[in-house]
């Protein structure tokens, strides 16, 4: 089984059974929840397709590198989406901190797949 294909099985695996990936009664949330929920939910699609086009380049550090890159990007992403319309004071100041710490991880991945090309 590729990475790739690990990946997404466990991507799939972490989401509770009542919280459908794609349609369902779930996905109709984001139909009431405004522009944020749905940017929001708009990053994880764009994210995962994105993860899931990648080619896997035979070599498995870069190939971990540029889809945690991917994901980290998401991250950010979402967090933004998500602050657009954030209510409690404690998830504002964790989608914050998520944006900090994602970012400076990103500048990382890219510094080594910039060095490791």
């Amino acid at each position: 089984m590729s990475g790739l294909t690990l990946l997404a099985s466990g991507a799939a695996l972490a989401q509770p059974a009542s919280a459908p990936m794609h349609g369902g009664a779930a996905a109709s949330g984001p139909l009431h929840g405004g522009a944020g929920q749905m940017d929001m939910h708009q990053a994880m699609r764009h994210g995962a397709q994105a993860m899931q086009d990648m080619k896997p380049t035979g070599n498995v550090d870069r190939d971990f590198a540029a889809m945690m890159r991917m994901h980290h990007q998401q991250a950010v992403e979402m967090s933004q989406a998500y602050l657009k319309q954030a209510k409690s004071p404690e998830m504002r100041a964790m989608a914050q901190k998520i944006i900090r710490d994602q970012k400076r991880e990103i500048v990382q991945f890219d510094k080594w797949l910039r060095a490791h090309k």
